[in-house]
């Protein structure tokens, strides 16, 4: 028996390196570019939630509301730019005293931003966008949503957790929404070990737009919204 011998055509290692290497340049300049129109926007909030929420809708008007009340205590809103609560988002902000931000990607339902943005970056790599909702925010505010929103709770999460970025809060937003995932992560969880009981401590949760922005001036009251010389080594190597 022999060996199989893999014959692979001339030419085709190099050009598979060459578009190795302007895709690193394309991440790059996602980085940059984010990095120099977001760093003087602050403070800021990430809120995350559901793409496929009508206009109108009761988590819709919650969306925007809690958007417009952050907006006029003087954040910037990060977004994710789409449709659905994050164009609520938008919106709420843009109608407020603060700056609207989107995130823009494009996905089969996010394919153009929303008209309510004050800043607007588009993406191609998933976790670029992620990295700069991290980098820039002093709270995570977590609206009802899908597979997309759960992951982006979870990074938060997971980082703030493993104290890859700094300690803030993470608050979800209407609490019968999220009460069977709390439940879940209390009895499976934190009873078999898989994560510590304060670990369940990190996310809070609030039921209306005042409780969300009054949460975030509570954690902030005795320290500020500026990172820490420490803080500001952990988001450089975030």
């Amino acid at each position: 028996m022999t060996n199989a011998k893999v014959v692979k055509p001339a030419g085709l290692g190099q050009e598979i390196s060459a578009r190795e290497a302007w895709k690193l340049f394309g991440i790059m300049a996602e980085f940059f570019e984010a990095t120099e129109r977001l760093a003087a926007i602050h403070p800021a909030v990430s809120v995350f939630g559901s793409a496929r929420v009508a206009p109108g809708t009761p988590y819709y008007e919650l969306a925007e509301e809690t958007a417009r009340l952050l907006s006029d205590a003087g954040f910037a809103v990060i977004s994710g730019g789409g449709p659905g609560l994050m164009e609520a988002t938008n919106k709420g902000a843009f109608e407020g005293s603060g700056i609207a931000v989107g995130l823009n990607i494009d996905l089969p339902r996010e394919q153009s931003g929303s008209r309510y943005q004050n800043v607007s970056l588009r993406f191609k790599h998933f976790f670029a966008r992620k990295v700069m909702f991290v980098r820039f925010a002093s709270a995570f505010v977590v609206l009802p949503g899908g597979y997309g929103t759960l992951d982006e709770l979870f990074e938060a999460l997971t980082l703030v957790q493993t104290g890859k970025t700094r300690q803030m809060p993470i608050l979800l937003v209407h609490e019968p929404y999220w009460r069977g995932l709390l439940q879940w992560m209390k009895e499976r969880l934190a009873a078999e070990g898989m994560i510590d009981e304060t670990d369940l401590d990190l996310v809070q949760v609030c039921n209306s737009a005042r409780e969300v922005v009054d949460a975030i001036f509570s954690f902030y009251d005795k320290r500020g919204f500026q990172p820490s010389p420490a803080e500001r080594e952990v988001l450089l190597n975030l």
